[in-house]
């Protein structure tokens, strides 16, 4: 009976077969990792996106009542809380570049509370300016990145982002007095309360799902240094094209392209950004 051929009767020594086997388990290792890997990731953004949007929802503010929600928050994180402008008779906080900006905000679905708002500034023609050309502009010092540098209808701002207290708390943060800002235990569940980090993420990414949509890709914001660099957690990489001056507190310009922006964002981000674009512009 003849005997079966051993890898050693096909020419491999003994010294070959372990360096092949070994360069045979380390690159498929290698590649069932990556799969992994890939796997996790994508369970991940979808676990992020469906606990998101499982409590909030986005949304274009067209109607005039959903305007004035937008500006009563404004007035109570900006004016009131902060101390960053006067207050107003009306409790409504608003300007005269609101009339060319659009304004999303994210609604907590149960309580149907407005968990936060944010306007996207826009320019129509030379005579509309952005707040950081109205306000900041000798802050500018790169002049590669300045709105002037790129046609007027492709240019816009985020604005005005505004959380109110009561979605800013952490379960931990024992309740006091809702009028405070503090959070009601007994009205928000763990889970939710767990989701309120995001809120502000949320808002940015409606901004930039705004920009994108509308054509404007080249997208200016006043920001704090801080909170610039935190943002580069979710994938988002602010460019700081001047200097930090005291407006609304210590902040710079920062200018970031709407499709970098998109690109860049972390799997679970992209995830969000794509859902919150739907709400924002459903078919």
């Amino acid at each position: 009976m003849r005997p079966q051929s051993t890898f050693f009767d096909l020419g491999f020594s003994g010294t070959s077969l372990f360096t092949a086997l070994k360069k045979f388990k380390r690159e498929n290792l290698s590649k069932v990792t990556k799969a992994i890997d890939a796997y996790k990731k994508a369970q991940e953004a979808k676990e992020l996106t469906d606990h998101f949007c499982e409590f909030f929802e986005s949304a274009v503010a067209s109607e005039q009542h959903e305007l004035e929600k937008c500006y009563r928050i404004r007035h109570e994180v900006y004016c009131e809380e902060m101390s960053y402008l006067p207050l107003c008779e009306d409790k409504l906080e608003r300007t005269n570049v609101d009339e060319h900006s659009l304004h999303c905000t994210i609604q907590h679905k149960f309580s149907q509370h407005f968990a936060g708002t944010v306007r996207l500034v826009y320019t129509e023609n030379d005579e509309q300016k952005l707040p950081v050309e109205e306000f900041c502009a000798d802050s500018i010092t790169d002049t590669e990145f300045h709105p002037n540098a790129f046609p007027r209808d492709q240019i816009c701002e985020i604005s005005r982002l505004a959380v109110p207290a009561s979605f800013r708390r952490r379960k931990m943060d024992k309740f006091q007095n809702a009028a405070t800002g503090g959070i009601n235990e007994y009205e928000y569940s763990e889970k939710e309360l767990r989701c309120f980090p995001f809120v502000a993420i949320g808002l940015y990414l409606a901004a930039g799902a705004a920009a994108l949509r509308t054509g404007r890709p080249h997208v200016f914001v006043m920001m704090e240094p801080r909170l610039a660099r935190n943002m580069k957690f979710v994938g988002i990489t602010f460019k700081q094209i001047g200097d930090t001056v005291n407006y609304h507190g210590k902040r710079a310009p920062y200018y970031i392209n709407a499709h970098d922006f998109k690109r860049q964002l972390k799997s679970g981000f992209k995830q969000m950004l794509k859902k919150i674009d739907t709400q924002l512009y459903p078919a």
